[in-house]
């Protein structure tokens, strides 16, 4: 596998994973700092859309279709795989979390020391007033998802780019690849 490939891949799991951890840390008590801010979300999308676009385009690039991507996934060391399931395993229990804890309030946001949250409950929509906990709750519930969604496609770039390398290096060596057994080949 080539070494754009390593470090594309590198780059999204890199990502990947600090948003996630980003992610876990609103279980902690108190509210991140630069919550409310727009910034942080405008840079995560400035740096997803070319790097997963970049990780899609190399995908289809190699004419293979999804068993051959996996049959290629298989085929990387067990800790890498191991570390993309993390990343995947984890940024589910965020999504789900994040959804599950949210109810029908989101859009957080404080106006003259007042909280407010939109309430998209049916035959009930519009935005009403909250406590300071309730607000502090749809907060974290906001941010998790801000944080899961992005860092899914983090890693599904990562797996993208790291099957794309495999198929390469296979096709390179004119072999079909084949998963990894832990057995190492002695040449």
């Amino acid at each position: 596998m080539g070494w754009s490939f390593k470090l594309h891949a590198g780059i999204a799991a890199g990502l990947s994973a600090l948003l996630m951890v980003l992610g876990a840390l609103t279980w902690l008590p108190g509210t991140l700092p630069l919550t409310g801010t727009k910034w942080p979300m405008a840079v995560i999308a400035t740096l997803l859309f070319p790097v997963f676009v970049a990780a899609v385009l190399r995908g289809m690039l190699t004419g293979a279709d999804r068993s051959a991507f996996w049959l290629a996934f298989s085929c990387l060391p067990g800790r890498v795989r191991a570390g993309l399931g993390a990343l995947a395993v984890s940024g589910v229990v965020l999504l789900f979390a994040g959804l599950a804890g949210a109810g029908n309030l989101q859009a957080p946001e404080v106006r003259d020391g007042r909280y407010f949250v939109l309430d998209t409950t049916p035959h009930e929509r519009g935005v009403i007033e909250v406590s300071r906990s309730e607000y502090v709750s749809v907060l974290e519930d906001d941010q998790r998802m801000m944080f899961a969604i992005p860092g899914l496609l983090f890693a599904g770039a990562a797996y993208f780019v790291l099957a794309t390398g495999e198929l390469r290096r296979a096709d390179a060596r004119g072999t079909a690849p084949r998963p990894d057994t832990g057995a190492r080949s002695v040449r």
